[in-house]
């Protein structure tokens, strides 16, 4: 048997199950991992649903010269009850040898299970260009795994959030606000503070939805002060975990008291003092297919531009797998005018765009709901705007974007850690999975054809295609106001 070595397993409550380890199959290959468990039965995993990584520790050790990723992880899930920290994990390989190894797991949560195994695939070192090797590591299996499990997990957190409504009033509303809060709880009151007072915003709400647990005590208390002070309308959806942007806002919806939804980040503060006034008259005098889903143009503080549109691009550069060099074709997505003069009038021209920023979106209420919301399968944040955009293009109704001018501090109303890092790693790699060949097809460069796509062409409705929609047959955009009370066990009003 070459030398090896087991270094780490981690088990949750939930079945989650990471594994860490080294191997110099260098002459004969890694075939099979069984993990038994005392009293709990075992599993087998294939070598190749394992991501391999370069261990520099390792090749010094082995004082090796090789291009050889010795390392390995992996992480699955599992319906059996993982009772007990005792396992013996094994290694097979190809020439039939095998090497067994006795371990005490260990066990923490589902939530810190699923982040150790991101932080890990974003601190793993590559033969080659770091993100294409990353990706390539976890796309036969380990990127689905973690997938959903934290779809599970998001789910769990979702399914019944602590809700307070802050509002002294029953008039008609024609948007509401939802901006999704992580890690930082005082752009709740500056946004109360910036927004408030400006013409037509009497006929808007807040819902701010906290990913962020610790917050909730000061997410109270700055919401208690901020109507008492601002009067805005608002109500504060607090989640037990990090359920995501897409789910967080999934459910943040479910609160809203009108037909208009507008997603917003919390570090995007108006320019336009008029913005709402202007929303709301484009929102009612435009076609419908003109205000489905759009965006508005974002300005740093510097006052150049961040944000008028989204399109795609593609580059190829070369990747190692299995010490042959190949081309790998990677999606990026770019922004129209990033960094352009104010006055470059042509990015902040009303035109249809093939996505744009989940900083700032608003939808009809029924379209959204149409395409189901934002997807969910992405973890934590970064995808779930573009992947929105092409669900509606794919029905025939592409974003546009209207000169409505706000600024954004990107980057400024969260807090970004290692396995953030990871889980953008998992939804660049999903997003290509799923979008990949239309984009390559009709979509790529900025300037494609933004024409309905064809029955067959639309993503996951080969045989029962879903007809381009007609928007004039959607409910008209007004007042959605439920009546006054709990709507949850969690709900309350203030």
């Amino acid at each position: 048997m070459p030398p090896c070595f087991l270094e780490n397993i981690t088990i949750s409550s939930g079945g989650g199950i990471f594994i860490v380890g080294w191997i110099d199959d260098s002459s004969s290959r890694l075939e099979r991992v069984v993990v038994k468990f005392a009293n709990a039965g075992s599993m087998a995993f294939e070598a190749s649903n394992l991501a391999r990584i370069r261990r520099q520790d390792v090749e010094a050790a082995l004082s090796s010269g090789r291009h050889h990723p010795y390392g390995f992880w992996g992480f699955f899930s599992t319906d059996l009850m993982l009772n007990s920290q005792d396992c013996e994990i094994t290694l097979h390989l190809a020439n039939g040898a095998s090497q067994a190894f006795a371990l005490q797991a260990r066990v923490i949560e589902d939530s810190e299970i699923r982040d150790v195994s991101l932080s890990y695939l974003a601190g793993a070192e590559y033969f080659g260009n770091r993100q294409i090797q990353a990706i390539i590591s976890i796309e036969r299996s380990v990127g689905r795994e973690i997938i959903n499990f934290n779809k599970k997990l998001s789910q769990s957190f979702c399914s019944n959030p602590y809700v307070e409504r802050f509002s002294t009033s029953n008039r008609k509303l024609k948007g509401s606000i939802i901006v999704c809060l992580y890690g930082k709880a005082e752009f709740l009151f500056l946004q109360n503070s910036l927004f408030s007072g400006l013409p037509g915003i009497e006929d808007y709400e807040f819902i701010y939805v906290s990913n962020s647990p610790e917050l909730s005590e000061q997410l109270l208390r700055e919401a208690t002060i901020s109507k008492s002070v601002y009067g805005m309308d608002q109500t504060l959806v607090l989640l037990p975990g990090n359920a995501g942007f897409g789910a967080a806002n999934n459910v943040a919806a479910r609160y809203a008291h009108s037909n208009r939804l507008l997603i917003v980040n919390p570090d995007v503060f108006p320019r336009d003092r008029d913005w709402a006034k202007k929303h709301t008259d484009l929102v009612l005098s435009l076609p419908a297919n003109q205000t489905a889903l759009f965006g508005v143009p974002l300005y740093y503080d510097d006052g150049s531009l961040m944000h008028g549109g989204m399109y795609f691009e593609s580059e190829t550069m070369p990747s190692l797998d299995n010490k042959q060099l190949s081309r790998r074709t990677m999606l990026r997505v770019e922004h129209y005018g990033k960094g352009a003069p104010f006055d470059f009038v042509r990015f902040h021209t009303a035109r249809p765009v093939p996505a744009v920023t989940g900083a700032f979106m608003s939808m009809n209420r029924h379209w959204y709901e149409r395409l189901g919301g934002f997807t969910e399968d992405f973890v934590f944040g970064h995808y779930e705007d573009a992947d929105l955009c092409l669900k509606s293009l794919a029905l025939g109704v592409p974003a546009w974007m209207h000169d409505i001018k706000l600024w954004h501090l990107e980057g400024k109303g969260s807090t970004r850690m290692p396995v953030h890092e990871g889980g953008s790693l998992v939804n660049r790699w999903l997003f290509a999975n799923n979008w990949e060949e239309l984009i390559q097809a009709k979509l790529c460069g900025p300037n494609p054809q933004l024409a309905p796509l064809l029955p067959s062409e639309q993503p996951g409705n080969t045989n029962d295609a879903v007809p381009v929609a007609d928007l004039n047959k959607l409910p008209a955009e007004k007042s959605r106001r439920k009546r006054t009370g709990s709507t949850s066990p969690n709900e309350s009003a203030v």
